[in-house]
């Protein structure tokens, strides 16, 4: 029979996978507790929900919310990186987050229910926020309409400096 925490975990896991847009599952194995406490700071800062759970309450989390096909990943130690907004985000965490540590290892992820091996990681860890991305759009849809502007202002401008020198000769 599970024990009343046992059964809590569950309820909490399922409640964070149902609302996630992305799940990064990782390997923590060799980083210590310092390292580890440094790594949940980096997720809190970035609006990532860093959580460390057995195997078998995240199966039945998974299963509950019916996502298939985690076996692979869950094995070994398991913590999952959870995003509500912006997929990219525990990826750009954890990639910044190797470059000191090496690890934690990347098993496979999850995005808005496609299920990803760890050899996406690196590709998506590289992609602009979604933040970035509207703000390249915007500056896009910007860039016309400002030469339109500018090209239908020089005319005008052109004949007004004309009419400028007209007046200074007459007055000459």
């Amino acid at each position: 029979m599970p024990s009343i925490k046992n059964i809590e975990s569950v309820k909490t896991v399922t409640e964070k996978f149902k609302k996630a847009s992305a799940m990064y599952f990782a390997d923590y194995k060799g980083l210590d507790v310092s390292a580890i406490t440094q790594l949940r700071k980096d997720c809190y800062a970035n609006n990532v929900d860093f959580t460390v759970a057995k195997n078998t309450i995240i199966k039945i989390a998974a299963k509950e919310v019916g996502i298939e096909g985690l076996d692979e990943m869950l094995s070994g130690q398991t913590a999952v990186a959870l995003s509500y907004d912006d997929p990219t985000n525990p990826a750009k965490v954890i990639k910044n987050f190797k470059k000191d540590f090496e690890k934690p290892e990347i098993k496979g992820l999850i995005i808005n229910g496609e299920i990803f091996g760890p050899d996406q990681f690196n590709r998506i860890a590289s992609l602009p926020s979604k933040e970035q991305l509207l703000s390249q759009l915007i500056g896009m849809l910007q860039s016309p309409m400002s030469k339109l502007s500018a090209t239908l202002a020089s005319p005008l401008s052109g004949f007004l400096g004309t009419l400028e020198q007209m007046k200074s000769k007459k007055g000459s």
